[in-house]
């Protein structure tokens, strides 16, 4: 079995084991909640991902005009109309993971982390190792309050002390498991709808709340009327540097790019109103500036009035540490006007996030009207820098 589809195969014991009993009564019965659930506990770090693609795909392929295509590191292309402007809606596949590095004579394996991770989040949590013959459920452990020093009792354990532990004692015992070094980590945070709420508890949420407002936008889409060529793009290893976005932005060649990301909420206690101003349940938002990208202005007085004049609340934000596929539209292949959308998420970069279903279905309303409103004049308009008379 080569490693794509003992990836896959493994992905969806994944999937198997994290369902059962936790999607709330009377939620059973609603496609988007089980497409959300699917979407997050599906394992997927930078450059293993695998299974979220196969589900990418599943759901991508019956709403394309033409058949689906792929870029060299595996992002999914999906096309819908073959005249007018090319329009690029992104959302990427990978999460925050690692792989394994070494695996010690006494049955430990260091983990080399993939993505922005805090040191902090690293300790005492439950993992998924996609090995050879299916998952390996691990543990990072912590040190004992009982031995440690005071002051180690204060002190951030770095990333380099960290150790998985797969209730192995030896190398031996690990290589039966079919684990061995360069195996794809995962958080282990099953999907869970939280105490009768819309809101929804999960891993992943950067950026699977982007692939199913992409997939759900595209179900939309295959039904109405619009005079685009509309390219909806799942992309591979945003985490490490955008880079599934830049070698799709090649392929496509897009007149206008709209990524679809987790936003950053700024309204659990200790935050502070200049780190980040989107609230969850408060509706979709728009970027107006991040760390790779200055969204274009027109594209934003574009958002704003087609968000009005749906009546849909659009949220705005400037975050600083924070990066997206948006950029790579807005600069490669000559560039194009772009702008970033949001769905909040509280506590993103972790084990655990949090969204919200009224903000999901909104931001699917908001792309939507975005997509059927734009034609050949209006793109040219976002894109005409030519000097106002």
């Amino acid at each position: 079995m080569n490693n794509s589809l003992r990836w896959i195969v493994a992905g969806v014991l994944v999937c198997l084991m994290s369902v059962g009993g936790r999607v709330a009564v009377g939620q059973s019965a609603d496609r988007v909640v089980g497409l959300l659930e699917k979407l997050s506990n599906a394992p997927g770090p930078p450059g293993a991902e695998e299974p979220v693609r196969a589900i990418m795909v599943g759901e991508m392929k019956p709403l394309a005009t033409e058949p689906l295509k792929y870029d060299g590191t595996g992002s999914v292309i999906a096309q819908q109309g073959t005249t007018g402007p090319r329009i690029m809606i992104d959302a990427h596949m990978d999460e925050l993971g690692g792989m394994v590095r070494r695996v010690t004579p006494t049955g430990f394996l260091s983990m080399q982390m993939l993505g922005g991770w805090l040191d902090q989040a690293l300790v005492d949590q439950r993992w998924v190792i996609i090995g050879s013959k299916g998952p390996v459920h691990a543990v990072t452990g912590i040190r004992d309050i009982h031995v440690i020093t005071p002051e180690e009792r204060t002190r951030v354990f770095p990333r380099e002390s960290v150790f998985l532990d797969v209730g192995a004692k030896s190398a031996a015992e690990v290589a039966a498991m079919g684990v061995e070094p360069g195996d794809p980590v995962v958080p282990d945070s099953p999907f869970m709808v939280m105490n009768g709420t819309k809101n929804y508890l999960g891993k992943g949420w950067d950026d699977r709340i982007g692939c199913a407002v992409l997939l759900e936008a595209m179900r939309r889409t295959a039904a109405m009327p619009h005079a685009n060529q509309l390219f909806y793009v799942a992309t591979t290893q945003e985490e490490v540097g955008l880079r599934g976005a830049r070698a799709a932005v090649n392929v496509v060649k897009p007149d206008i790019g709209i990524a679809i990301e987790g936003g950053i909420t700024g309204d659990m206690p200790g935050a502070r109103p200049e780190e980040t101003q989107v609230k969850l349940g408060a509706g979709p938002g728009m970027f107006l500036y991040d760390s790779s990208t200055i969204a274009n202005r027109k594209m934003v007085a574009f958002t704003r009035k087609t968000a009005q004049a749906k009546g849909l609340p659009l949220q705005t934000d400037l975050v600083q540490g924070y990066g997206d596929d948006s950029a790579e539209m807005q600069t490669m292949d000559g560039g194009a006007p772009t702008i970033n959308l949001v769905v909040p998420v509280r506590y993103t970069h972790s084990h655990n996030g949090i969204v919200n279903r009224q903000d999901f279905d909104e931001a699917v309303e908001l792309v939507v009207a975005m997509l059927v409103q734009m034609d050949a004049k209006t793109v040219h308009e976002l894109r005409d820098f030519s000097p106002v008379p």
